[in-house]
């Protein structure tokens, strides 16, 4: 080895600082973070350049492909903390492999220009090292090359390992471990920590137990039920003055009839629909999940546990879940069944004309839905819909002039910046608005009652409308309506405020008590 060597290996620790102190929230210094994440830090660096070095054999090649990827994780934390509120963690690695497969979904958050640049830049950086750089196989001979990348690797791991026995106990909030540990230890950290969890046990859901039971007289008919999971579902007109005042008609009118309505607190910002989702499912909070509350469905893939679906299953009900969405994606595929859901009803079952600008639209899943009423006047169903048409990027649709007497009247034309994706979002909001009444209709005309519950998975990604106006609690709205007007006249629509987890439970209070004409206990007062 020559000092050139030892430079490089030096200029490439000092860069992945350099390119730590991109990150938005910054970490704070290194040299203000104890000695044990110092430790996993350095281990990082020696351990991942050991095994690069091995494979490129050139050493200033490794050093910038290291920096370049440290870079791009950065690129991804910051985007992902500007529309989510959550840095990158370690789970998100996963997402990488998924932007290949549903790049849509992912790459114009990164940027497509970006994406592109940095794409067509490593691969003219990696072919000039590899003209210029000799081998150092050639230089220093197999035995002296082999010996150096062992070292490396070996003392990085020896860091690592002491560094994490040392390394403060994290919090599971990503943003403050971020920036008391830094990139590395954090990403480190989470790591051991998923690793070293277990799942929480089935006698943790409410659900196991089976508290709340359906009525057991014969002559009971149990209600079609339907819960609706709107993708980015909430009402701005809690923080934007210039949406329209009627721009959710049937929603303003289902909730005055509403048994329950309120708004409802969710674990997820602007995305991971799925944390919601499993929350309402299962009836699990994120504490109950810990270190697997970021992902909880790969734990679910894997196994059965008591949830929302499986309670209607024993009660006679069939279930079905409907998402306009390749299955596989989140393994939904493999969870929903484990779940309790007989049928999975995805987006091979939908045609292209079924689309609405990026995906399949909320009309045609109403559609579906009415169809699956409609053949099911023998048995009760239980429809679980996860809809995608408001799913981001907002703005890889065009705002639509003819649309905005309905949702922002006063708006000049051209768009501001700030108006130009909440345009496009209020427009299809409108359409889940048309949803709900399509389903309160076909609920309101079938044979058997029905009771529908509605709510959002999270706010949406509006980053720009939140600047110029205000940002949204981060809570959305959900509702519980029923058919039969007797239990609606009966139930005041005074707000309720509600966790994610504990929408299921108070469901299934509402279905039991309109199969069986009771009145539930309610709160009378008013939420905080």
């Amino acid at each position: 080895m020559t000092s050139p060597f030892y430079l490089l290996l030096t200029a490439g620790l000092a860069g992945t600082l350099l390119i730590e102190a991109l990150l938005a929230p910054r970490p704070c210094p290194f040299w203000q973070r104890g000695g044990a994440a110092a430790s996993v830090h350095l281990g990082s660096w020696l351990l991942t350049f050991g095994a690069f070095f091995a494979v490129l054999q050139r050493p200033g090649l490794a050093v910038v492909t290291l920096l370049a990827l440290q870079l791009v994780v950065v690129q991804s934390s910051n985007t992902k903390s500007q529309t989510l509120n959550e840095p990158f963690i370690c789970h998100d690695f996963e997402y990488f492999w998924d932007a290949i497969r549903h790049p849509r979904l992912y790459v114009p958050f990164f940027g497509v220009r970006l994406a592109i640049a940095a794409s067509t830049a490593g691969v003219v950086a990696i072919a000039a090292f590899f003209y210029w750089e000799a081998s150092a196989v050639s230089q220093w001979g197999g035995w002296a090359f082999l010996a150096t990348c062992g070292g490396l690797c070996v003392s990085g791991a020896v860091l690592i390992a002491l560094g994490l026995r040392r390394l403060d106990a994290i919090t599971l909030h990503p943003a403050h471990d971020l920036e008391t540990l830094g990139l590395f230890a954090s990403l480190w950290a989470y790591g051991v920590a998923l690793l070293r969890s277990s799942a929480p046990p089935p006698d943790a859901s409410p659900f196991y137990h089976d508290t709340v039971a359906p009525p057991a007289a014969p002559t009971t008919v149990l209600p079609h039920t339907v819960l609706v999971q709107s993708e980015s579902f909430s009402d701005p007109r809690s923080w934007c003055p210039d949406v329209a005042d009627d721009l959710l008609p049937h929603w303003d009118l289902s909730g005055r009839q509403a048994q329950q309505r309120g708004t409802l607190s969710v674990p997820a910002w602007g995305a991971n629909t799925v944390r919601t989702e499993c929350a309402v499912l299962t009836g699990l909070t994120p504490e109950q999940w810990g270190i697997r509350q970021f992902n909880p469905y790969r734990t679910l893939a894997r196994r059965h546990f008591p949830s929302l679906a499986a309670t209607f299953k024993k009660a006679g009900y069939r279930t079905v879940c409907v998402h306009p969405y390749p299955a596989s994606f989140y393994f939904r595929h493999r969870v929903m069944p484990q779940l309790g859901f007989d049928t999975f009803i995805d987006v091979e079952d939908f045609s292209p004309d079924d689309r609405n600008g990026q995906y399949i639209g909320d009309a045609a899943v109403a559609r579906k839905v009415a169809a699956l009423l409609d053949d099911s006047a023998d048995a009760p169903l239980f429809i679980f819909v996860i809809t995608m048409e408001n799913h981001g990027p907002l703005d890889l649709e065009r705002p639509r002039h003819d649309a905005l007497a309905d949702t922002l009247p006063r708006a000049p034309w051209p768009l501001p910046a700030h108006q130009r994706n909440l345009a496009v979002y209020l427009h299809h909001l409108r359409q889940a608005d048309a949803m709900l009444e399509t389903l309160t209709r076909a609920l309101g005309q079938g044979s058997r009652p029905g009771v529908l519950g509605w709510y959002g998975d999270h706010v949406p990604i509006l980053p720009q409308a939140y600047a110029y106006y205000s940002a949204p609690t981060g809570e959305t709205p959900y509702m519980l309506w029923s058919s039969q007007k007797n239990q609606r006249d009966r139930h005041p629509t005074t707000p309720q405020r509600l966790a994610a987890n504990e929408l299921g439970s108070v469901l299934l209070q509402h279905v039991w008590q309109a199969a069986s004409g009771r009145q539930g206990p309610r709160k009378d007062s008013e939420y905080q």
